[in-house]
């Protein structure tokens, strides 16, 4: 029962914190500066062309009655009309977020499975070889920016040597089996820039875990080390990283801005920054509010994993309360 209310409770906070998240996004839209009606209109449009076209899109209202009808749309999957394009903001976001999926998917596959394994491995052989190459590999991933491995990427594979494309020419329309050659090279930069703090922050908390009495204890009975890793010392080494890798992974399905700019990737990031290039302020709110829904999902993901390699978390709040009664 007591699990049953842990994972109630972690499920009402985040789809709580959805809603306020909606809230600072939309409040945080509504007061930028400049009238939109006036911007699409230009600046020759007469005064009655641009009320006419505040009362169309509703601007005439209040804040509180327009995020009223604007969560209830969400909700609905109905994210209004691009002030752009003229088209519901739905069907656009869910191409770009799919084509996001392709880069991030693999990434986090691969990069979540052998970044872990990598920080076990250093942290099991701390101060060997091992330990020192896959330490000072993560650092220099660390210290490199994004877009500089990313040119470095398509210098090599796209120029020297002409295996792969360097970006996407076809843009949004494109299908994911023609963006599938294109994928291969943001995918490796996303692994390569997640793989190393989870790296480092793995290879921390094994280090930890393997000094602990329980681990101590395991050796000495005389179970071999893969034995003692694998069965005592990885479970809680994972708890204090999946906070890291719910983060890692929200950011790369949030869309990375700087990746997907960088080759011309018809995903969330890019599609953002034409969105506040042109200030589509419908697709900037529903894009805002679909990456902070990541964001809580991944770390609520993150939470039912640590409740279920760790059972003492599900009953910490039922034995404060007895001590307190």
């Amino acid at each position: 029962m007591s699990a049953v209310v842990a994972v109630g409770r972690r499920v009402l906070i985040a789809l709580l914190t959805i809603v306020l998240a909606s809230l600072f996004v939309f409040l945080a839209v509504q007061a930028l500066p400049g009238d939109v009606a006036r911007q699409l209109l230009g600046q020759d449009a007469t005064p009655e062309a641009v009320a006419a076209l505040r009362e169309t899109l509703g601007l005439d209202r209040d804040v509180w009655s327009r995020y009223a009808d604007w969560l209830l749309g969400a909700v609905r999957g109905d994210f209004g009309v691009s002030l752009v394009s003229g088209a519901p903001v739905g069907p656009d976001l869910l191409t770009a977020f799919g084509n996001s999926l392709l880069i991030a998917v693999p990434a986090v596959l691969v990069g979540i499975t052998v970044a872990l394994l990598l920080g076990v491995v250093a942290g099991v052989r701390r101060g060997r070889t091992a330990d020192t190459a896959i330490s000072m590999t993560a650092l220099v991933l660390m210290s490199v920016p994004e877009f500089m491995m990313a040119t470095v990427l398509v210098l090599l594979f796209a120029i020297v040597f002409p295996v792969l494309p360097a970006v996407v020419l076809r843009g949004p329309e494109a299908t994911p089996v023609e963006l599938l050659p294109s994928v291969v090279l943001p995918a490796v930069v996303l692994t390569l820039a997640m793989a190393a703090y989870v790296v480092r922050s793995m290879r921390s908390s094994t280090i930890d875990v393997m000094s602990r009495e329980f681990v101590v204890t395991a050796e000495l009975k005389g179970l071999t080390p893969l034995q003692v890793v694998r069965r005592h010392a990885l479970p809680s080494a994972l708890l204090p990283v999946l906070d890291v890798v719910a983060l890692n992974v929200a950011w790369l399905l949030g869309g990375v801005v700087v990746v997907e700019n960088v080759f011309n990737y018809p995903g969330m990031g890019k599609l953002m920054i034409e969105s506040v290039h042109n200030r589509d302020l419908p697709m900037i709110e529903a894009i805002a509010v679909v990456s902070a829904a990541v964001y809580v999902l991944c770390n609520l993901a993150a939470d039912m994993t640590a409740l279920a390699l760790d059972p003492r978390l599900r009953t910490r709040r039922r034995t404060r309360s007895r001590r307190s009664a």
